[in-house]
């Protein structure tokens, strides 16, 4: 296959890629931000401390871990066909790629808000801080830079995702990968496509780097 017929797949498999990816991390940041913060304020000690709660949120964000992504999308189908009225494509690889990466993310914000110093908590209620004003004035500027290297690494979790999903006609590279590579055997082809893929996680490691450096810069500095 020449370099003029590979040139517009790859262009449509990334931008599909991207499209998969950036929506797919658009959910999962809005859905796992808050189940990772409940579950920090729901235990033991925490503002808003609900053992019952916690272990509902907890059991939920296991579970969804636990599920191997492509077992996940195809048993998905059904309800991704109900909400976006097909199970093929990227939009439709966007509903189990989001569902799958929120409890991934909820973990990563759990673990980054905890490391917060709970002195700057204590402070906070001290001078009358309800539970709204330590998550937004505290808890979630403190954290800031682990946040963003989590999302980072949900993004490229998110990008190895959306290649598994080209096995059920997700569509974007992965799908390039497996029709071009291993079903006709265009083994150049393949090499190409993984070689963007290495290229795209390479610099969203890159941005997502220099944003956390940027943070940290501003919070010792702040």
């Amino acid at each position: 296959m020449g370099w003029d017929q590979m040139r517009p797949l790859l262009e449509q498999g990334t931008i599909d890629t991207l499209y998969m990816v950036g929506w797919s991390t658009l959910i999962a940041a809005l859905g796992g931000l808050p189940i990772g913060v409940l579950l920090v304020l729901t235990d033991r000690g925490g503002m808003l401390a609900n053992a019952v709660v916690n272990k509902i949120l907890g059991a939920i964000v296991n579970v969804g871990r636990s599920l191997p992504f492509i077992i996940m999308m195809v048993a998905l189908i059904p309800f991704t066909r109900w909400v976006v009225g097909t199970a093929f494509g990227p939009t439709a690889a966007i509903v189990p790629l989001a569902i799958g990466a929120i409890p991934f993310f909820a973990r990563l914000v759990e673990t980054s808000v905890r490391e917060v110093d709970h002195g700057l908590v204590e402070a906070a209620q001290a001078m009358g801080g309800g539970t709204w004003t330590v998550v937004l004035k505290v808890l979630l500027p403190q954290s800031l830079a682990s946040l963003v290297a989590g999302l980072t690494t949900t993004v490229i979790a998110l990008i190895g995702y959306s290649a598994m999903a080209g096995a059920v006609g997700g569509g974007g590279l992965g799908t390039l990968a497996l029709t071009y590579g291993h079903q006709r055997f265009e083994t150049d082809f393949m090499y190409v496509i993984l070689a963007v893929i290495v290229v795209i996680v390479t610099i969203v490691q890159l941005l997502g780097d220099g944003v956390v450096r940027l943070l940290t810069r501003r919070g010792r500095t702040g």
